[in-house]
């Protein structure tokens, strides 16, 4: 622009100082300087009308295509040119990455509504820009394109999968989309897919309520299943401890009773004797008790 504006006032210049050497030469019936000053500003007029017009300038990130009479016939990257704006026109794309936010219903295979949100992304390839005229005439109406392709592949992935399954793998599901995407969106288009991404998955909320309740239901059911395998297993164990103990026992009490002898039993019997002789004794009859001196006194008497 700064070009096209200094060119502008250079030529304006010119047709002021061409104008007044034309007024000098009528003014001073100069006929050098009326002819001079005529031709120079029919001169300045056109490249005032022509030159600026034809300058323009092609910035960074973007492409732009010439067309000669309206066919395109050049592509122009970043710079200054100059091309006849009466006979040729320019039509500029944008070459950086652009982005496209889509938002549709579709169905899973078991007919359950979804509203998905997903972001795709693409950058024109420059080389083809003289297709893209050819083809779409504007990067619109290719984005409108790219846009139908990829919610016709992103519909056609997810109605393969059940609700439950996008449900429990969403994270899966944008790659699957992605694949699906740039395999439809090809050389053909004109475009590199950078990347395609799914930003949401919307169930219906009566769908959504019925897989939370469901879901709560499967983790009460397993809290409850493992509460019971910890008390069948507490039991088991403490089961298997009172068998270990009561062997433990039945063989502890088997040894003892092998090892006590006759003579380890009158050991044991003298070391608990305190010395004292027993203050009662059996008589003829074993239900009837008789003290000692008694014992001693009918023995003495039943003597001769």
């Amino acid at each position: 622009m700064p070009i096209k504006i200094f060119v502008a006032f250079l030529f304006i210049a010119l047709l002021t100082g061409f104008v007044g050497l034309c007024y000098y030469g009528f003014s001073k019936r100069k006929k050098g300087a009326k002819i001079g000053g005529i031709i120079g500003a029919v001169i300045a007029l056109l490249g005032l009308i022509c030159v600026p017009f034809s300058i323009y300038t092609v910035d960074t990130g973007e492409v732009a295509v010439v067309k000669f009479l309206g066919q395109a016939n050049n592509v122009r990257e970043a710079g200054t040119y100059f091309d006849f704006w009466l006979t040729n026109t320019i039509q500029k794309y944008d070459s950086k990455t652009q982005t496209i936010q889509i938002t549709t219903a579709t169905y899973s295979s078991d007919a359950q509504t979804m509203d998905i949100q997903m972001t795709v992304q693409y950058k024109i390839m420059t080389d083809k820009a003289i297709k893209i005229a050819e083809q779409y005439g504007s990067l619109d109406a290719l984005q409108s394109r790219i846009e139908s392709v990829a919610i016709e592949k992103a519909k056609a992935t997810l109605s393969a999968y059940k609700a439950m399954n996008i449900i429990a793998d969403r994270a899966s599901m944008s790659p699957l989309v992605e694949e699906a995407i740039k395999k439809a969106i090809d050389d053909k288009f004109y475009v590199n897919i950078q990347t395609v991404a799914m930003t949401n998955i919307d169930f219906s909320d009566a769908f959504e309520k019925a897989v939370e309740d469901k879901m709560i239901a499967e983790q009460q059911q397993l809290k409850a299943n493992y509460e019971n395998e910890t008390k069948i297993a507490k039991a088991k164990a403490e089961a298997e401890a009172k068998i270990v103990q009561a062997e433990a026992e039945a063989k502890s009490n088997d040894l003892l009773e092998k090892s006590l002898t006759e003579k380890i039993l009158r050991q044991l019997y003298i070391e608990k004797w305190d010395g004292k002789l027993p203050t009662t004794v059996a008589g003829d009859s074993a239900n009837i008790l008789i003290p000692v001196g008694e014992a001693s006194e009918q023995t003495q008497t039943s003597k001769p």
